[in-house]
């Protein structure tokens, strides 16, 4: 059950509310968005609510890296091994590594600009949205909410600020790891 039925007159909408959580359109610096992709593949889309790509990306770089044995020849090469490092490294992996990589930085700035402007044609339209969503699994609707809380509540245990904030897929996919 939804409070609000979509008439097809709006072309974008600021904000969706579903079972699953809440999803909504707001002002991104599309350079912080590709430096948490360069930290880790997949933060970026994560942050920008692409959870499939994003999380595509972080179980990719996971493997990939542990069969191109990347952090043990940034080990090997820290202490000034290099000619070990050079020799635990898979090249063959590598190279896979490398474009996905740069892809994923790629696709995350370019992601971020793409919303911003959605989200200022979206801010100009001013439509209503659903803030209600009721279903046989789960009750959603927007509140305000106290950020502080959910960092308390993290600290207790780590994913309850997420659950406290209704981020229920988040929260499903940042267990997982």
């Amino acid at each position: 059950m939804n409070n609000y039925t979509n008439d097809n007159t709006a072309r974008r909408y600021k904000a969706h509310v579903s079972i699953l959580g809440t999803t909504q359109l707001h002002l991104h610096n599309p350079y912080i968005i590709a430096w948490w992709s360069a930290a880790f593949p997949g933060f970026g889309h994560m942050i920008l609510s692409k959870y499939l790509r994003g999380f595509a990306l972080f179980i990719w770089e996971i493997v990939v890296n542990i069969e191109a044995n990347i952090n043990l020849s940034m080990i090997y090469s820290f202490q000034g091994h290099i000619d070990l490092a050079k020799e635990v490294l898979n090249p063959r992996w590598l190279l896979m590594y490398i474009p996905v990589y740069l892809f994923g930085i790629w696709d995350c700035y370019r992601t971020a600009v793409d919303m911003n402007r959605v989200y200022l044609l979206a801010e100009q339209e001013n439509h209503r949205f659903n803030s209600f969503s009721l279903g046989a699994l789960e009750i959603n609707y927007l509140d305000k909410r106290n950020p502080f809380l959910s960092i308390i509540w993290s600290l207790f245990i780590p994913r309850l600020g997420q659950l406290y904030i209704h981020k229920i897929l988040t929260t499903f996919l940042s267990s997982l790891d």
